[in-house]
């Protein structure tokens, strides 16, 4: 059954500026270690930092919570499979509300935007 959708649409000039103003400081509060090490190795770096962003922010909806409470965004972290597919894993007290949940990521892109959706599957109340 699902329980949460969300979408999120970002424009990847905005992560560009953000970067560009806040460097490390920007980066370091909004992913994990490995997401920093994943896409500064990428040849449109901003790209794929927007892509995790949309992603965390979709989620967000998906819960209809918002970034509120314990809600962090380094507690959502974007990894890919062997395949490149994307996969969402989820760390503090995120990890502890959502299992047994399943949560599903797609991440899409243009030149100019990036698109995120999030389903969250889970048992029938």
């Amino acid at each position: 059954m699902i329980t949460g959708i969300g979408v999120d649409i970002i424009e990847i000039d905005r992560i560009r500026a953000s970067v560009e103003r806040h460097g490390d400081r920007f980066l370091t509060k909004l992913f994990t270690p490995a997401e920093i090490t994943y896409c500064s190795s990428k040849q449109n770096m901003h790209q794929h930092f927007a892509g995790r962003f949309a992603a965390k922010e979709a989620l967000s909806k998906a819960l209809a919570t918002g970034w509120t409470g314990s809600f962090r965004w380094k507690d959502i972290e974007i990894v890919n499979e062997a395949s490149g597919r994307p996969r969402i894993l989820l760390h503090g007290p995120l990890h502890a509300i959502l299992p047994p949940t399943a949560v599903h990521v797609s991440i899409s892109h243009s030149l100019s935007h990036v698109v995120a959706f999030v389903v969250i599957e889970g048992p029938a109340p």
